[in-house]
């Protein structure tokens, strides 16, 4: 029997040479284009197009991209690409072609379905699923199936789940033209804002800004206790906020990180897990915070702004307690500081600061001068090329080409990004053409018996459920739309239910069973997949617990007066502390089991807003009253214990 690379060398198709220069050329182009519609070049020239007719365009090249590139069986050695992968990749670019060249009269034949819609709408339908199996595997698509198969025999779904069925070439034709289908609003996120973002992404690994914050993270951690899990915490948190995927954070930076926290005395599977959860937290950091949150400004209909103002407080505690854990760890196991000769000159580091600049751009034109986020991040691309081409990072400065280069590395790193954003637009179609949103949000408030907490619980698990082996942008996706709705309906805060929904989604990515950050940070580590996945869960607890409590208490998420908020901040940072060393086990020295339950009791207190229900002032004055009291025994019992 022949194996895989035989059975491809004796395949027809184009050369390395001639699919890797075609895959390259589309790749550029994709983010040229989306460039081009940030700064509205099209209206420059005197085009005047509809944005779907754009969205169309870049699902063309993103199809033919993921049919050069992506083999039919993930993991097969691709010699060349085959002939029907060209096929493939030649009429997605004519069917969805078609689409954009032809959308303004298309979109008024929906409802009459003429064969000069469906078919193309069909076409383009199995193209975008097959596409997604291919960058995703099987689970997205097979969830996408489902909702579109609830779409047609809906009506045979029994009580609150019965649906309106809809004619097939009805259904093919709306999910391909209309607004609300594959062209609508994760398209139109996807293929402007984090195409923009992703983009400065690569040029700051380009020109060495990932080498700079890496260097910067050691400078200021590395000569702590702890120094090298500190590190991995601030330079995966610093780019998860841009990767925009957990697992691809994992990658990056783990292989520089884990070996670090390794070779500093760390177990392997603790060093996967707090790079793990560190770049899972990314998403959840302001002031990017990944596409997720761009897609939720606009399905919320308030300024980005309000939505980093929101997740600012929950991120910062999730990254306390992440640090005070690395701390507390060392302590426990003897871990000295980062060696000397590891760290980098300060000298060296000084000549990279132009990379703090870009960011400093980006921010300045997002919260100051509310430019859109897409130019906000192009401008600060710009700054970032031209102070890296001037000045360089450690005496090295990168070729006229490698920035040119970078055009073609977004194409190729956005495929997977907009290929689900596609697929989302499969899932707000069949909501809204079913009627399924009405009836799923209903069933989730009767199921929950109007009980928030009840709700709130069941909402947990099915985010966490949904999440497992799905990415990052389809997690919030499908989350926003089905669980999200029906917390609002029992009175939650709809930025609240949101980060809600975003933070148990999120959470997926580090609970077992299957917790593709762990395991992906497992490889790397060399460990055994699940002790990462429950190390990770434990580092990462706030996450599972911070989500609960600003929806009973939105000072946690800024919405407030000033001094609720500035107790709700000190106080949860204390609970937080004090949960993180009975975890741990250790705050001033080893503490005992009775400690460690007295010191999760009081944090437990200390960690619930006053304002969380009605008493709850008190619960938390007597968390903080103990805890401190704790902490102050506990240091003057070791000093105590000192010889003299």
């Amino acid at each position: 029997m022949k194996d895989t690379t035989q059975i491809q060398e004796g395949v027809r198709g184009l050369l390395p040479g001639g699919w890797s220069t075609l895959s390259n050329a589309l790749a550029a182009l994709l983010t040229l284009m989306a460039v081009g519609w940030a700064m509205s070049f099209q209206r420059q020239i005197g085009l005047d197009l509809y944005p779907q007719q754009f969205f169309a365009a870049m699902l063309a090249l993103t199809l033919a991209l993921a049919f050069l590139t992506l083999p039919f069986k993930s993991g097969t050695d691709r010699p060349k690409a085959p002939w029907y992968d060209v096929g493939l990749a030649l009429i997605s670019l004519g069917a969805v072609g078609y689409i954009a060249v032809r959308y303004p009269d298309l979109v008024l034949m929906i409802f009459s379905r003429p064969p000069e819609l469906w078919i193309p709408s069909v076409l383009i339908v199995l193209l975008t699923l097959e596409a997604l199996r291919r960058a995703c595997g099987w689970a997205l698509v097979i969830i996408i199936a489902a909702f579109l198969l609830y779409a047609l025999f809906g009506d045979l779904f029994p009580g609150r789940l019965q649906g309106r069925a809809q004619n097939w070439q009805l259904l093919a034709g709306y999910m391909a033209v209309d607004s609300n289908g594959i062209l609508g609003l994760p398209m139109s996120v996807a293929t402007t804002i984090v195409v923009a973002f992703i983009f400065f992404g690569v040029l700051l690994g380009v020109t060495g800004g990932t080498t700079f914050f890496t260097d910067a993270a050691m400078i200021g951690m590395g000569r702590y206790r702890g120094g090298s899990m500190k590190i991995s915490v601030l330079a995966s948190g610093l780019f998860g906020s841009i990767s925009g995927s957990a697992v691809a954070n994992v990658v990056g930076t783990g292989v520089v990180t884990i070996p670090m926290i390794k070779n500093d005395g760390y177990p392997a599977h603790k060093a996967g897990a707090i790079e793990a959860v560190a770049s899972t937290g990314g998403q959840l950091m302001p002031p990017v915070m990944g596409a997720a949150a761009f897609l939720m400004a606009e399905f919320l209909a308030v300024p980005y702004s309000a939505i980093v103002s929101a997740a600012l407080i929950p991120a910062l505690l999730y990254y306390v307690s992440l640090f005070i854990q690395a701390d507390l760890e060392a302590a426990k196991l003897g871990i000295r500081p980062v060696s000397k000769d590891q760290i980098p000159s300060g000298r060296k580091v000084l000549t990279g600061l132009h990379f703090a600049f870009a960011f400093a751009v980006l921010i300045y034109l997002l919260f100051w001068q509310r430019y859109q986020p897409e130019r906000a991040a192009l401008w600060a691309a710009l700054a970032l090329t031209i102070t890296s081409l001037a000045i360089g990072y450690g005496g090295i400065r990168p070729s006229i080409r490698a920035v040119f280069n970078a055009f073609s590395k977004t194409g190729h790193s956005v495929v997977e990004i907009l290929l689900i954003s596609a697929a989302s637009g499969f899932v707000i179609g069949v909501l809204n053409i079913t009627g399924l949103s009405f009836n799923l949000t209903y069933l989730l408030v009767q199921v929950g018996g109007s009980s928030l907490i009840a709700l709130l619980a069941l909402s947990a698990i099915v985010c966490i459920v949904l999440g497992m082996g799905l990415p990052t942008l389809g997690v919030y996706v499908l989350l926003a739309a089905l669980v999200a709705p029906a917390l609002i309906q029992l009175g939650v805060e709809p930025i609240a239910a949101h980060l809600y929904v975003l933070y148990f989604g999120m959470m997926s990515m580090i609970t077992p069973p299957i917790a593709l950050a762990a395991f992906a940070a497992a490889s790397i580590a060399r460990a055994p997949s699940m002790a990462t996945g429950w190390a990770a869960m434990r580092f990462g607890w706030l996450a599972y617990v911070i989500p609960v409590l600003f929806v009973f208490s939105p000072a946690l998420i800024m919405i407030g007066t000033p001094l609720a908020i500035g107790i709700a901040i000190l106080t949860a940072g204390l609970g937080v502390w004090l949960i993180s060393a009975a975890l741990a086990g250790y705050f001033s020295g080893p503490l005992s089991a009775s400690m460690r339950i007295v010191f999760g009791a009081a944090g437990v207190l200390a960690l619930i807003p006053s304002d969380a229900f009605a008493g709850a002032g008190y619960t938390d004055a007597l968390g903080v009253v103990l805890g401190l009291a704790l902490m102050l025994r506990d240091v003057y019992r070791r000093r105590q214990a000192r010889p003299t």
